[in-house]
């Protein structure tokens, strides 16, 4: 005799823009020109940035980074959907959002050498917290920050992201019931780029989705195409709406590629193969949009080089600017650790100021 099915959850998938460069109108009834062009030079003066980062740590004069190319769709999209009151709580690979929501480039710089100036002032202002290098954490603080935006009443809510490894880490798992308790208005999502360091998707977890484990804590799930910026716009649009509307936190799966390196201390040639990343460049974010708008003529050649001349401007001032900026007090390395400093550090602050007195005499 079979057993009774008392719940059956269907798993939700969007796509509006394919890499075919075809577009549903059904899904994207109110799209502009304008704001289709505003994802592109977005796009590309991320891969701009990235590339010259890139380049820049290569060359001795920054330190680690952690690539965006490939995911430029997810993090655009999910910036541009975002209200300046939101909170945005990031990992340590979306410098993409944070250029989206207006960070300072100079800052963005400072803060990828390891100047924790870098995170002062326009990160504050756009409610963007800093880089967060522990796999996980963010997600358990940005459940605490919709906790107090619930609270306090306000009409805001969180966007914090992961990799596909992060889902893996028990704050994750934590984060999400969390929120599914209490209802929270945050979104959590998840950058599938299909690797954890060296370690694939495929093996992270033995769910055919990461986007179903919303269903063990009470909230809604759904995958979307990570390089599809229209889908990833629309998808996070509607998940802030619904947090806004006290109908709780949402799973975003962005399923995208991570094209480069874990970060530049990595080397995936060691553990994937070129055949594996070859189909994902097909899946560009950038090219499958701007082979929309050159089927529908909103494309120029002019108009590309327009846009990638602006986006190499705006990059190499800021990095000129970067770079030339005197380096800061010694002071700064327990300046910002609390907000009081403890006896022990105030002890090692003095200790390291009289050590560089004796070296410079």
């Amino acid at each position: 005799m079979p057993r009774k099915v008392i719940q059956q959850f269907p798993v939700e998938y969007m796509q509006i823009l394919d890499e075919d460069g075809n577009l549903d109108k059904n899904l994207a009834p109110d799209i502009t020109e304008d704001t289709l062009k505003v994802m592109y030079h977005m796009m590309t003066l991320v891969r701009t940035f990235d590339r010259k980062l890139f380049n820049l740590q290569r060359s001795g004069k920054i330190g680690t980074y952690a690539e965006v190319r490939g995911e430029e769709g997810s993090e655009v999209g999910s910036g541009l959907a975002m209200e300046k009151t939101d909170w945005m709580v990031p990992s340590f690979r979306e410098t993409g959002v944070s250029l989206t929501r207006g960070a300072d480039r100079v800052k963005v710089v400072l803060a990828w050498n390891g100047d924790c100036r870098g995170y002062l002032g326009e990160h504050g202002k756009a409610r963007d917290l800093p880089v967060n290098i522990p796999i996980g954490t963010q997600l358990l603080h940005a459940a605490g920050i919709a906790w107090a935006c619930k609270l306090k009443g306000e009409k805001n809510a969180v966007v914090t992201y992961c990799g596909d490894g992060g889902t893996s880490e028990g704050d994750f798992h934590e984060a999400l019931n969390f929120a599914g308790v209490y209802k929270l208005p945050v979104i959590f999502m998840v950058q599938n780029n299909q690797w954890a360091i060296s370690t694939p998707r495929k093996v992270q977890t033995a769910a055919e989705t990461i986007a179903q484990k919303a269903i063990g804590y009470g909230i809604k799930g759904i995958q979307i195409d990570g390089n599809d910026v229209v889908g990833v716009y629309y998808a996070v649009k509607e998940a802030l709406a619904r947090a806004k509307n006290g109908e709780g936190a949402t799973l975003i799966e962005s399923v995208t590629y991570r094209m480069g390196d874990h970060t530049t201390s990595d080397d995936a040639s060691r553990y994937r193969t070129d055949e594996e990343v070859k189909p994902w460049e097909k899946k560009d974010p950038i090219l499958r949009l701007k082979i929309y708008l050159q089927k529908n003529g909103m494309w120029t050649d002019e108009y590309g080089k327009w846009v990638q001349d602006e986006c190499d401007k705006e990059v190499n001032e800021a990095v000129d600017k970067a770079l030339s900026t005197p380096l800061p007090p010694p002071e700064d390395l327990f300046r910002y650790i609390y907000e009081k400093p403890t006896q022990d550090l105030e002890e090692q602050e003095k200790d390291l100021l009289d050590a560089l007195k004796e070296d410079i005499k």
